[in-house]
């Protein structure tokens, strides 16, 4: 009986230990890995503004949280150059996704123009349709959408009565990309009430990464195929 309860003691100690060093090395990972991984996220943030508000010598200021007309968080970013508003980039949501939620950053000059945009999420929607909107609404695409005003110009699908060209079988997915640059604009417009909380602005400081159009033949796609065509 002694020698069950040392072994149980032993046991014990030994697990105590390892639970010990293990949580020492993934501290001192932490400590190691954290800095370059804020400047990871640091150079992304900044290489997905200056993709959609191109300029050299351009200065970014802090984002700022505001909550657009659906609900969702937006952030924006102004730009400048010596001093003088360039535009401005603003990271909107749409909640009507395919497969729900689609995060854009989109970029307006000085008069509400668009003049560029990035996907930063779009990981739920069809490989193969839906997941087309990165290069979809590009300048000289069949969508495309830059240069335009959503102020002046009518920035729905053509198949609402608007004059966007809808990815092909992908009228879903296209009609959230349009939401979210609605909600963009509707930000750029200053309607919009900002929010000061800290664990709020943290998110101002992350940007996902774009998201990558995924292989196509996935059998969900003859799903949204069919019930974009229905809609």
């Amino acid at each position: 009986m002694a020698k069950l309860e040392n072994s149980t003691k032993n046991m014990v100690l030994s697990l105590t230990a390892i639970t010990l060093v293990v949580g020492a090395l993934l501290g001192l990972v932490n400590a190691v890995t954290k800095e370059p991984i804020e400047q990871a996220k640091a150079n992304k943030q900044s290489a997905a503004i200056s993709a959609v508000v191109p300029g050299e010598g351009n200065e970014i200021s802090k984002g700022e949280i505001v909550t657009s007309s659906n609900g969702e968080e937006a952030v924006v970013f102004s730009v400048t150059n010596n001093g003088q508003l360039i535009g401005k980039a603003i990271r909107a949501v749409s909640k009507n996704g395919f497969g729900g939620k689609i995060t854009v950053m989109f970029g307006f000059d000085a008069e509400g123009n668009i003049l560029g945009y990035s996907v930063l999420d779009c990981s739920n929607e069809t490989p193969g349709l839906g997941a087309k909107m990165p290069d979809w609404f590009q300048k000289g695409q069949k969508g495309d959408v830059i240069g335009k005003n959503p102020g002046k110009n009518n920035m729905h699908v053509s198949k609402d009565g608007g004059e966007v060209d809808a990815i092909t079988a992908a009228t879903i997915s296209s009609r959230a990309f349009l939401d979210a640059l609605a909600q963009a604009y509707g930000v750029f417009s200053g309607s919009e009430v900002v929010t000061t909380s800290a664990s709020q602005q943290a998110v101002a400081e992350e940007v996902a990464a774009p998201c990558e159009e995924a292989c196509d033949g996935c059998p969900k796609a003859e799903k949204e195929e069919s019930c974009h065509n229905e809609n």
